[in-house]
């Protein structure tokens, strides 16, 4: 396959403060969609079936699944690489509004906090306003695959989490696998980041439901303008590797 061009734009513009990441991140509009649409319910099940097969877990007992999915003209090896040096930098996340903080400096337990809190400001003492978001949420890997299975033909590598915290309650994944031409995918790698939660736990008040519609929409947003970043900076350096710069 031919070498992409090095993008005029460079690589995506770090984050200098929350107006910064609120303009970048919740506010734009993503170049490309990513939340990956179903025909049916049932073709829904078999994709989700499909990919949590691979990660062996089941997400029956979380009240939402999101897919979101972005092509990448990059060996997939390269994608997981950059990923794994992902240090909460403000190239390709939000992180004046959402924090991260990587226990011993590595990105398999990470604490995000909303703001940049670790406690609640103003006086609060155990909730904002009835709402717990200290910490927003932690990571903590429970299943790590940077070297494919020799039994996968899609050279498949992972980061799956166990998530805690005000938002989101349940899993995140990082799925990175080269395409499948016969599912109409032109890019040399698929990027999936996977979120199984259900808010404040599996309760079903009045308040959860009341939440669930603006978090889903936040989350929505967030992630392809993340995705878009990563897809825009691994294509960028790519590039410049094979045109030697």
């Amino acid at each position: 396959m031919g070498g992409i061009q090095v993008s005029r734009e460079g690589p995506p513009s770090p984050s200098t403060g929350v107006l910064s990441d609120l303009r970048a991140y919740f506010l734009a509009r993503p170049e490309i969609p990513t939340r990956v649409k179903f025909r049916s319910a049932s073709v829904r099940q078999e994709y989700n079936r499909r990919i949590m097969q691979r990660l062996g877990i089941s997400v029956d007992d979380y009240s939402v699944l999101d897919i979101h999915r972005i092509g990448i003209e990059v060996p997939n090896r390269i994608v997981f690489e950059e990923l794994t040096r992902w240090n909460g930098d403000g190239r390709c996340w939000p992180n004046h509004v959402a924090m991260a903080s990587l226990v011993d400096g590595c990105n398999q337990n990470v604490h995000i906090h909303l703001m940049g809190w670790t406690r609640y400001p103003f006086g609060f003492k155990r909730s904002l306003f009835g709402l717990r978001f200290v910490p927003l949420f932690d990571l903590n890997a429970i299943q790590y695959q940077p070297v494919p299975s020799p039994m996968e033909l899609d050279s498949a590598r992972y980061m799956l989490y166990a998530c805690s915290g005000g938002y989101p309650i349940g899993i995140f994944a990082i799925y990175v696998r080269s395409s499948i031409p016969e599912e109409g995918e032109r890019e040399q790698t698929q990027l999936f980041m996977i979120v199984g939660f259900n808010f404040y736990g599996k309760a079903r008040s009045a308040r959860g439901r009341l939440m669930g519609k603006p978090w889903e929409w936040v989350h929505d947003r967030v992630t392809a303008n993340v995705l878009n970043r990563i897809k825009r900076l691994c294509e960028w350096q790519f590039a410049r590797i094979q045109q030697g710069g």
